[in-house]
């Protein structure tokens, strides 16, 4: 059983915006599958379950808590972090790179340092999405990662998510490590 937890702030105002990554790729699995999400108050979540296979969570805390209600849902679903699938924006790779990584710290990214935070360990796999870094160096992070994604790189992300979907499905039923060398060495994503 796995855990995947896609990193995103709720709302309608963030849905498509780059630091909805995760949301969006945990959505997309779930439209493919035929999986609805319901609010789970318990772990202040929204959650889906595919086969018994995997647990789909998208935390209702905003990003900056993410721990909270991850840490909720692993003790609820009673599993551990190893089965834990964080899948987050990154800033430090470009627009369609994908990385797949068994642990690691958080990369300045402030949802991922809750999750560490609130569970005590950096070792739970992660799934990073890049959507780089603004092209104009005067541009305020905080509001790059909250604006949504242009027409032109809406298009990667499609393919993106494409790619994570088969991601998933394969990480079900195979081991993360022989997964992992395969994503990362696939290259970067283009129109």
């Amino acid at each position: 059983m796995w855990l995947f937890c896609g990193l995103g702030n709720p709302g309608k105002e963030y849905e498509l915006t780059r630091h909805n990554f995760g949301f969006l790729a945990v959505e997309y699995f779930a439209k493919n599958k035929g999986v609805s999400f319901r609010v789970d108050p318990s772990i202040e979540a929204e959650v889906g379950n595919y086969r018994e296979r995997a647990i789909l969570l998208k935390p209702l805390t905003f990003m900056n808590l993410s721990g909270r209600a991850v840490k909720k849902a692993l003790k609820k679903f009673s599993l551990q972090t190893e089965q834990l699938l964080v899948i987050y924006d990154d800033l430090d790779l470009p627009l369609g790179k994908i990385k797949l990584l068994p642990k690691g710290g958080s990369g300045g990214h402030r949802g991922v340092q809750s999750i560490i935070d609130y569970l005590g360990t950096t070792h739970f796999p992660r799934l990073r999405l890049g959507i780089g870094r603004p092209k104009d160096k005067n541009v305020d992070i905080k509001e790059y990662v909250l604006s949504p994604f242009s027409k032109t790189e809406l298009v990667i992300v499609e393919k993106v998510l494409e790619i994570v979907n088969t991601i998933f499905d394969e990480l079900i039923y195979t081991d993360l490590l022989r997964i992992m060398n395969k994503v990362n060495s696939m290259d970067q994503i283009n129109i």
